[in-house]
């Protein structure tokens, strides 16, 4: 089965000229030995273009990967990346009775049983699964997403193919080492195996919804876990139009300014309040709800996000909406994303040089590819380390560039985004913060106090000085923490019994 298919590969590969992709840089006699053997090949197509072709010719998974490596600015040419990014997984839906036997092996009965009505037609189909529409015992509306049958054997043979391609590369051709290929395809495969667990993904829609729970800004399906497994999800049946269809939004007269500014806060609110986001957010995945709500759809690839990478970005969004680019690149340097010696006056003039031309110019005039692409070569001349946690990031950030430009041209992603961020911070270092810290330290120095005296007579029957010493020390330090907690919160109390005094006196003065 292998060999069937990676000779395929190599037929389709032989059959668009992939081979002077990389013979092209390493070898121009190899490559023009091999296109007077292969005259008969039509190459004269653009190299992205004929990529691109491959791929599709491949089948799903090559086409996903493709999708994934478009994200990589970082790794591959421009003109690669931008083809890559029309690759649409535009996949024929597997048989229905296929469907119909696995529900039936998940339930341990038959689907007619288990719902009030089965659509036997789906509603969309894709590369790992297909989604059908059904009714619950009940009466409640779903959608039941199922796993294609046999897809995780045809996912494995890919993968070690796609494997066995990239150290392939890595050995002949001469930007292959610095293009990664391995990590890509452990990085591609990582995100695939992922989405073949439908009750992770489920998991991930149950987390974005709680996230979100009343926003007037986004609806996220309710998952039905009794009828979930890791090859069947079900989730409550969203009715709604497809962001891409504007002209059915505008006869709805749904505020179509207002809804990309909505999703700039979405997508901030994801990435700095809950470090957790939908990193597929393509237009196929999102829906508007008769209200003007923003609907979620196919939570397989998610992103998260450290605190520290919450504080870095925040701080750097900040620095760069205020034109601080030396700020910027003195977050890269002590983030250590770019080495120690850096000299942060040249790299705050390589930013600049990257950043200024797009200000104070509506959305319609700014070309986040190139500006990214720009930054990436910026970054490799100063020897940054890109980091994996951000890559989905950078993949979101362009998708909300091309559902704003579709919405509103004129947006001006900077002002929208700027007082949010602002506030965030202000929370995150501000007096809130330390009344949240305090609360959350609370319940540990509750639970820590009463057991002192223990700990001071379990060290003073010690014979070992040294350990009694230290936990002398330790019992000191957390005395001296205790009592500037004690202190602050003394503080705090003062400063809200004098704000009182003054609201009462202006009041009884106005009266």
């Amino acid at each position: 089965m292998r060999l069937f298919r990676l000779l395929k590969i190599v037929h389709v590969s032989v059959r668009f000229g992939l081979d002077r992709i990389v013979l092209d840089s390493t070898s121009a006699r190899l490559a023009a030995w091999l296109g007077r053997i292969l005259f008969w090949r039509d190459l004269s197509a653009p190299r992205a273009v004929r990529l691109r072709e491959a791929l599709e010719s491949l089948g799903p998974i090559f086409v996903k990967f493709g999708q994934v490596l478009s994200t990589r600015r970082d790794l591959i040419p421009p003109d690669f990346a931008d083809e890559l990014a029309r690759l649409q997984d535009r996949v024929p839906p597997f048989p229905t009775e296929q469907a119909l036997s696995l529900l039936e092996i998940e339930y341990g009965r038959p689907v007619d049983v288990v719902f009030k009505r089965f659509d036997r037609t789906p509603i969309a189909s894709a590369s790992i699964a297909q989604v059908h529409f059904a009714e619950l015992q009940d009466g409640t509306e779903v959608a039941v997403k199922v796993v294609r049958p046999g897809i995780e054997h045809v996912i494995e043979h890919d993968l070690g193919l796609l494997e066995a391609a990239a150290i392939l590369i890595e050995r002949v051709w001469v930007d292959g080492r610095r293009l990664k290929p391995r990590e890509v395809v452990a990085e591609f495969a990582k995100h695939l195996r992922d989405e073949l667990d439908l009750m992770r993904e489920a998991s991930n829609c149950s987390q974005l919804r709680r996230n979100f729970k009343g926003s007037p800004l986004l609806q996220v399906p309710e998952v039905h876990w009794d009828y979930c497994s890791s090859r069947v999800m079900v989730m409550q049946r969203m009715v709604g139009t497809p962001i891409s269809q504007l002209d059915r939004l505008r006869e709805q007269r749904v505020d179509l300014k207002a809804l990309s500014r909505a999703g700039v806060e979405i997508f901030f609110t994801q990435v700095f309040r809950d470090g957790f986001f939908h990193a597929d957010m393509h237009p196929g995945n999102i829906f508007v709800s008769p209200s003007g709500q923003y609907i979620a759809l196919d939570f397989g690839i998610m992103g998260t996000l450290e605190e520290r990478d919450k504080q870095y970005l925040a701080q750097n969004f900040i620095a760069f909406f205020r034109r601080d680019y030396k700020r910027v690149a003195q977050a890269h340097v002590d983030a250590g994303w770019v080495p120690a010696g850096t000299r942060v006056d040249e790299f705050e003039s390589a930013i600049r040089a990257v950043c200024e031309p797009i200000f104070d110019k509506p959305l319609k005039d700014i070309s986040f590819g190139k500006t990214l692409l720009r930054l990436f070569q910026t970054a490799r001349r100063f020897q940054m380390e890109v980091q994996p946690q951000l890559v989905l990031l950078q993949k979101t950030l362009l998708n909300i560039e091309g559902l704003g430009r579709d919405l509103d041209p004129e947006l001006d992603l900077w002002k929208t985004a700027k007082p949010f961020l602002e506030r965030w911070m202000n929370e995150q270092i501000g007096w809130r913060a330390f009344a949240r810290h305090l609360e959350e330290e609370a319940p540990s120095w509750a639970s820590y106090f009463p057991q002192l005296p223990r700990l001071v007579h379990q060290a003073l029957q010690r014979d070992d000085t040294e350990s009694m010493r230290e936990s002398l020390a330790n019992i000191a330090r957390q005395q001296r923490r205790t009592a500037l907690a004690v202190q602050w919160v003394g503080l705090a109390a003062v400063l809200v019994a004098v704000l009182e005094v003054w609201r009462i006196w202006f009041a009884c003065a106005g009266a």
